[in-house]
C-alpha cells in the first residue's frame, strides 16, 4: 500500500463541469480533423501541442513566481515517464484508433470508464475503501459498458476504447504520486515524452507524416482540441485529483459519455440504437450511484471530524 492520501475536500463543481463539456466535445473534434490527418499522428500532434502550450504557460509563470520548470531527481523523472505513455501514448493512441471502429457516442461512453475501473485500485493504493453501493454501482456500469459495445461486435473499436480508459485510469492513480511537481510543469513533460513516444508508434504504424493536410480547419480543430479540450482541462483535472478523493473526483466523468453522445446526434447526426441507449443510461445511473454514495461518505467524514 502506497501512503500518499489528498487533503479530504470537496470537489469543486464548476471545474469538473468544465472538464466534462471539454472532454465530451473531443470526439466530435477528433472526427473533424482525422480526414486531414492519420489517427495515430493527429494523436500525436494534439499531445505535442498540448505539451508546448503548457511549457510556453509555466515559462510564462515562472517569470512571476518560482516555478521549477525541469522536476528534480530520477525516480519523479521516471514516474512521469510512465505516466506519459500510460496517460498520453497508451490513452490517445487508442482513444484516437477507436474512433474508426464505433460511433463518437459509443466511444465516448466506453472510453471514460475510469470511475468504474479506479475504485479497487484506489482502495489498496490510498486506503480509499468502496463502500457496498461503489462495487454494486461498478459491477451494473461494466453491463452498461457491454451493451454499448455490443452493436459493435465487441472488437477492435470496443476494445481500444476501454484500452484509452485503462491508460487514463492509470493517470489518475500515478498523479497522486506526483503531487510534489508543479501542475504545469507536469502537463507539460507529460505531453511531450507521451507525445515523442506516440510519434514514434505512428512512424511505425503509419509511416511519415507525409500525408497530413494542414489547411486551415485542421489547424483550426488542432488547436482547439489541444488548447481547449485538453490542456485546460487537465489542469483543472489535476488539480482536482489532488484535492479530493479519486472515487469521487473520477465519478464526475460520469456526464462525460452524456455530453459525447448528445454532441455525436445533434453535430454530427448520429443515430443511438435501442440497445446502445439503454446501455448508456445503465452507464450513467451506476456512475450516477457511485457518485452519490462518494459524496454521502464525505458528508460522514465532516461529521465525524466535527463530532
Amino acid at each position: 500500500m502506497i501512503a500518499v492520501r489528498a487533503e479530504a475536500r470537496r470537489v469543486r463543481p464548476w471545474r469538473m463541469l468544465i472538464v466534462v463539456v471539454a472532454w465530451g466535445s473531443c470526439y466530435v473534434l477528433i472526427t473533424w480533423g482525422m480526414g486531414d490527418a492519420s489517427l495515430l499522428w493527429f494523436a500525436a500532434l494534439r499531445a505535442l501541442v498540448t505539451g508546448l502550450l503548457l511549457l510556453v504557460t509555466l515559462l510564462l509563470a515562472g517569470r512571476r513566481a518560482d516555478v521549477t520548470v525541469l522536476p528534480r531527481g530520477p525516480g519523479t523523472w521516471a514516474l512521469i515517464g510512465v505516466l506519459a505513455l500510460m496517460n498520453v501514448t497508451l490513452a490517445f493512441g487508442a482513444m484516437f484508433s477507436s474512433t474508426g471502429g464505433l460511433a463518437t457516442g459509443a466511444a465516448a461512453v466506453l472510453s471514460n470508464a475510469a470511475p468504474l475501473l479506479i475504485v479497487l485500485p484506489a482502495w489498496w493504493l490510498y486506503s480509499e475503501r468502496p463502500r457496498t453501493v461503489e462495487v454494486v454501482g461498478a459491477a451494473i456500469g461494466f453491463g452498461g459498458l457491454v451493451l454499448v459495445a455490443a452493436p459493435a461486435g465487441l472488437g477492435r473499436g470496443a476494445g481500444l476504447a476501454l484500452l484509452a480508459a485503462v491508460g487514463i485510469t492509470a493517470g489518475a492513480l500515478l498523479a497522486r504520486r506526483l503531487a510534489d511537481v508543479d501542475l504545469l510543469a507536469l502537463g507539460a513533460w507529460q505531453f511531450l515524452l507521451g507525445g515523442a513516444a506516440l510519434s514514434v508508434v505512428a512512424a511505425v504504424v503509419e509511416g511519415p507524416p507525409t500525408t497530413i493536410s494542414w489547411s486551415a480547419r485542421f489547424i483550426t480543430v488542432l488547436l482547439v482540441l489541444s488548447a481547449g479540450a485538453t490542456a485546460l482541462p487537465y489542469v483543472l483535472w489535476f488539480g482536482e485529483l489532488r484535492r479530493a478523493s479519486l472515487t469521487s473526483v473520477t465519478a464526475w466523468t460520469l456526464l462525460v459519455p452524456v455530453v459525447g453522445v448528445a454532441f455525436g446526434v445533434a453535430i454530427l447526426g448520429e443515430r443511438v440504437t435501442p440497445m446502445e441507449g439503454l446501455g448508456d443510461a445503465i452507464v450513467v445511473a451506476a456512475l450516477l450511484l457511485v457518485a452519490y454514495s462518494s459524496r454521502a461518505a464525505h458528508r460522514q467524514q465532516i461529521r465525524k471530524a466535527g463530532s
